[in-house]
């Protein structure tokens, strides 16, 4: 015989969790070269954002210049840094080549930094990545790389970081 009153579920309720992360990316074409063109940069920009938010990061800043490009994102934990900057990598240099943006062979060197950044810094990562144009008037694509990785105390071997052409 079946029981006629109703019955009853509990549920626990579980917390949320609530994550806030943000990673600053940088990255070069092979061998530093300068083959991102000042007439098809913004282009790139936007392509690598789709490619970005496809993959539930927001994205922040993010500025090519023609020999590296910083990217700043607010990181989504469900997806690993090496896969998001292998696809960026990858969609961007095939999209380069079928719009044939560059005459010469473009790929981007193995490798990245990827540093981390906490909320009360971002501003001034966002004016950072921004000013790009002027700070490297002043210095280099190379000392600044190994500036960010001295300065966040990344331990590496020079002869390791980027192929560099001196």
């Amino acid at each position: 015989m079946r029981s006629t009153e109703p019955i009853q579920i509990k549920f626990n309720v579980i917390s949320n969790t609530y994550t806030q992360c943000y990673f600053h990316l940088v990255f070069s074409p092979k061998y530093r070269l300068a083959l991102i063109n000042a007439e098809w940069k913004d282009n790139l920009e936007r392509y690598i954002s789709v490619v970005i938010q496809n993959r539930k990061h927001k994205l922040l800043a993010i500025n090519a210049q023609p020999d590296h490009i910083h990217i700043l994102i607010g990181y989504y934990l469900s997806d690993l840094i090496p896969d998001l900057v292998e696809d960026i990598k990858t969609s961007s240099t095939h999209w380069i080549k079928e719009n044939r943006f560059s005459a010469f062979k473009f790929e981007w060197q193995n490798g990245y930094g990827a540093f981390t950044h906490s909320k009360s810094h971002i501003d001034t990562v966002v004016k950072y990545i921004a000013n790009q144009d002027n700070h490297h008037k002043k210095r280099s694509f190379r000392d600044e790389y190994l500036e960010m990785l001295r300065h966040n105390g990344v331990e590496f071997d020079e002869k390791y970081v980027f192929e560099f052409f001196d």
